[in-house]
């Protein structure tokens, strides 16, 4: 008798907990991101979001090079890197430290950025560093896929603008990318971390408080603390509501986990866009299935980085909302399949 007695009992518990799984399945989702998503594709076609300006086409984080992405496609999102000098200016660069891609050596942080403009210092590099991003070999200017050296004066600029050298591409600041392009889209990556990358943080929010363009700017970082500071600037009210960031690797990891067990209705970090390589440790990211989750979300989904074009229509088919390239010319071939 005990023995059916417990036999009932574990049945009723399991029943009882498939019908709450049922439930909390079929619940509608929240949406995290509680307002017009600019973030979200505008039709069938993806952003298009050019990585550090379309990095394979001209030097990553310059001015030029996101000029030319803007030559490509007028309406494209800008995705850039950011550092804080050591005089406070917010200057565009995926590393923290000058040696990769210019022609000195040193933490972005112990420059002052009145320096790197006075000496004239060359963001038009693509040197052998090692994993403390120090120099590690013989400096190399910048070459295209084709193996064409490439100058300010090759880019295609907008009428009444003009190249700022003919041979240096100069310190670009935040400040400059987002005067220069006031209407597209920006994704802005804090690189350094701690201390150093609040700082930076603070700086940022200046600007796009000066500018007035939190509408159009989505921060972005793989630091925990960063994001933790995101979240809370949010919550107190600091920064407006409309103020958009991406989660961390946690937070994603998270969500892909809840979304996998039909559990996303608990996931409840105010972001709204996931920024995602379409594959991590065997787990594929970039499923029509998970894109839809995180539209009941209200949450837009961008891939990096896709410089394979058979890639790119897949990602189209899926319902991507972005799609991050280092060739902004590949994927606006793509796109124009579609048209």
């Amino acid at each position: 008798m005990k023995a059916k007695k417990g036999l009932k009992i574990t049945a009723i518990v399991l029943a009882s907990l498939i019908v709450i799984y049922t439930i909390i399945a079929l619940l509608p989702r929240p949406q995290n991101y509680a307002y017009d998503n600019s973030m979200r594709k505008d039709g069938d076609i993806p952003i298009l979001i050019a990585h550090g300006g379309g990095n394979k086409e001209f030097p990553d984080n310059t001015l030029e090079a996101f000029y030319n992405a803007y030559s490509v496609d007028k309406r494209v999102m800008m995705e850039t890197d950011v550092s804080i000098t050591k005089d406070g200016v917010v200057i565009l660069s995926h590393d923290t430290t000058l040696d990769r891609k210019t022609n000195v050596t040193g933490a972005i942080a112990d420059w002052n950025y009145s320096d790197l403009i006075s000496e004239k210092v060359d963001f038009g590099y693509t040197n052998p560093t090692d994993d403390n991003q120090q120099l590690s070999g013989e400096r190399e200017h910048f070459k295209d896929e084709n193996g064409q050296e490439k100058y300010p004066t090759d880019v295609t600029y907008p009428e009444g603008v003009t190249a700022r050298d003919e041979k240096v591409f100069l310190a670009t600041t935040l400040e400059e990318l987002i005067t220069s392009f006031p209407e597209n889209r920006i994704n802005v990556e804090i690189k350094q971390s701690g201390e150093l990358g609040l700082k930076a943080l603070e700086e940022v929010l200046k600007l796009l408080k000066k500018h007035n363009a939190f509408d159009r700017v989505v921060l972005a970082s793989f630091h925990e603390e960063l994001y933790a500071e995101y979240k809370r600037l949010q919550k107190s009210g600091e920064v407006p509501e409309t103020f958009k960031f991406s989660p961390a690797t946690d937070a994603a990891t998270s969500f892909f986990i809840l979304q996998m067990l039909n559990l996303d209705v608990f996931f409840a970090d105010k972001v709204c866009v996931f920024q995602l390589p379409t594959e991590q440790m065997g787990f594929n990211l970039s499923t029509e299935s998970f894109v839809n989750k995180a539209h009941k979300h209200n949450i837009a989904v961008h891939y990096w980085t896709i410089n394979e074009q058979d890639e790119m229509r897949r990602l189209v088919e899926i319902g991507a909302d972005g799609i991050m390239t280092d060739y902004p010319h590949k994927l606006l071939e793509v796109y124009n399949e579609y048209k």
